[in-house]
């Protein structure tokens, strides 16, 4: 069907120095032109633009008094957050995998995965176990691991592969689907290790590997809403005054920190990376209302996760 409001797109390339002159058209104050042209010549304009957003008054016009550097702060700010949210999602990534990998083995053996019966009769998230099987071994036969060749040249049962194998292999998105989609005692039997009801962890998963693949592609985190939103454990410390919403920045904070608390091999790490989300959020952007755009509850600090 065709959309009568669509135009075409006119807009021309604009060089560094055009494209710098438009921020100060916006109300921008650039005091060093030269670095900020350098900046542009680095961040491409089109994401710069993106870290104004939070600093507008209304569409294009900044608030009065924004310079380059506040904006340039704020993008340092996001790039701080999203290192450590891939810093984080990698440790509960590889435990999730592991504990999936062995606690799915234990109860079904090598071959388990690939029998639709032991799994609910319905995958979530649109997708069925033939499907889910078959990006699995797409994934395998693209797979230019070692092991993977090793085992190619040596089991007819390929592209099947031990579930033990096939984690190790499979998106992070494959091995969220795949607990969507176990028997509710399968998910329960991993979820009790994280000290989660299972559609917890089920949802859970699904939002980290939404925003593992926000941090893959360098998107702004720092106050964006979230499409995939987490379901949040049913615990005080998720709730009011804790905790404005599930929807922003502040609500994966705490559950990053969860997990990474309830991964006892990690500790040490849990234990740095809590320290400098600490001392990250200590540090703001300098725009209207930083903190709320984040779902940051002003009293934050008093969040039990902290003073732990």
């Amino acid at each position: 069907m065709s959309n009568s409001n669509l135009q075409n797109y006119s807009k021309p390339w604009l060089n560094v120095e055009q494209q710098v002159a438009v921020l100060e058209s916006r109300g921008l104050t650039v005091a060093d032109k030269q670095a900020a042209m350098s900046f542009l010549l680095h961040v491409n304009y089109y994401r710069f633009s993106g870290y104004c957003l939070a600093f507008e008054d209304q569409r294009h016009v900044l608030v009065d008094g924004t310079t380059f550097e506040e904006i340039k702060q704020t993008y340092d700010f996001d790039s701080k957050i999203r290192d450590l949210f891939t810093e984080a999602l990698e440790l509960i990534e590889i435990d999730l995998r592991t504990t999936t990998a062995y606690s799915f083995g234990e109860t079904y053996g090598a071959f388990g995965h690939t029998l639709s019966r032991n799994f609910h009769d319905r995958f979530d998230y649109n997708a069925n176990h033939c499907d889910w099987l078959s990006r699995l071994n797409e994934e395998t036969e693209r797979s230019s691991e070692l092991f993977v060749r090793h085992f190619s040249r040596n089991y007819h049962d390929y592209p099947n592969i031990p579930i033990w194998v096939a984690t190790e292999i499979m998106s992070f998105g494959g091995v969220s689907r795949m607990i969507a989609g176990m028997k509710k005692k399968d998910r329960k039997k991993i979820s009790t290790e994280y000290q989660l009801a299972p559609r917890v962890l089920s949802k859970l998963t699904h939002h980290f590997a939404y925003v593992r693949n926000l941090c893959a592609h360098h998107c702004r985190l720092w106050d964006r809403r979230w499409k995939v939103k987490p379901e949040l454990p049913d615990r005080a410390a998720f709730r009011s005054p804790h905790l404005i919403s599930n929807s922003g920045l502040y609500s994966t904070v705490l559950l990053l920190e969860m997990m990474l608390s309830r991964c006892p091999a990690i500790s040490t790490e849990a234990s740095l990376w809590k320290d400098r989300i600490i001392s990250i959020l200590d540090h703001p952007p300098n725009c209207p209302d930083s903190i709320l755009k984040m779902d940051v509850p002003v009293n934050w600090k008093q969040h039990p996760a902290w003073s732990q």
